[in-house]
């Protein structure tokens, strides 16, 4: 129980932190977004690690650690690019489609499905997946808003594979330390998203919007934080699920803020998502 309630919050602070930084990469290059909520993410991280006093992980942990972070920011340079161009009520939850990496791998080391788990994670995906429905254009769509579609799905699963691997590689890496993992999975991706954004000469957020996206860069540590200790509480295949549900919170907030069209089927989704969250933590307690 206690693991399913750490990974419904974390999904629910994820959802906000993705939110805003799907809001900020419309105003500024997605990999300068980027940049500064990897590295804004390093200041909750190095205080994690410095008040657990955990020794440094040996060379396979770290390199567990190294490996999510590295799949971790391609999942999000993807996210935040399709963010940037596409609807959040439809590629928040396509993302999460990703959960079923981390599930597969599970049910496969021997995690237990009991029978109500397994009918609260069908209900959990099929309510994301409804929630990020979108009803389709009146008349034919032109060639450049099918190409637009396309490209939109393809990065939004693109970063659904890059969030499942990032699930499976730290769930290895924080059995060593939860503080270093955290740690370690952003330090390697920083000089790497430095260098593409120096290359290519994108403009990084300053002022007001800077302080703000450091803020998000918080926001999101805290939720792998919360994460990292759910893993440790429950089954990888059902804390990965539940924590998948971010896409919930995102399209609440698209309409309560962007006041984006909240149709009957999203609304059921939402409720049916919210049943799935009910019925894994009653098979799991």
């Amino acid at each position: 129980m206690l693991a399913v309630l750490l990974s419904l919050t974390a999904s629910v602070a994820w959802g906000l932190a993705d939110f805003c930084g799907g809001l900020f990469s419309r105003r500024w290059p997605a990999m300068s977004v980027l940049l500064i909520v990897e590295a804004g993410g390093l200041i909750a991280a190095g205080t994690i690690v410095l008040a657990a006093r955990d020794p440094f992980p040996d060379l396979e942990h770290t390199l567990y650690a190294v490996l999510a972070g590295l799949a971790g920011v391609s999942a999000l340079a993807l996210f935040y690019t399709a963010l940037s161009i596409g609807t959040m009520s439809i590629v928040a939850p396509l993302s999460a489609t990703g959960a079923t990496v981390p599930v597969v791998v599970g049910v496969a080391g021997g995690d237990r499905l009991t029978a109500l788990i397994v009918v609260g994670l069908v209900l959990a995906m099929a309510g994301v997946m409804l929630a990020g429905r979108e009803a389709e254009a009146d008349g034919a769509a032109s060639a450049a808003d099918r190409a637009h579609t396309r490209r939109v799905i393809l990065l939004s699963l693109g970063a659904a594979l890059g969030f499942g691997t990032f699930f499976v590689f730290y769930d290895t890496a924080a059995d060593a330390s939860l503080g270093w993992a955290i740690l370690l999975s952003r330090v390697p991706a920083i000089p790497v998203v430095a260098l593409i954004v120096w290359r290519r000469g994108l403009p990084v957020p300053r002022g007001t919007d800077l302080l703000r996206l450091i803020g998000v860069a918080q926001l999101d540590c805290v939720a792998t934080s919360l994460y990292a200790v759910a893993i440790t509480r429950g089954a990888l295949s059902v804390v990965a699920v539940v924590g998948s549900l971010y896409p919930v919170a995102t399209v609440v907030l698209a309409r309560v803020v962007l006041r984006e069209r909240l149709r009957r089927v999203q609304a059921a989704g939402v409720v049916i998502a919210l049943l799935g969250v009910a019925l894994i933590s009653l098979g799991s307690a």
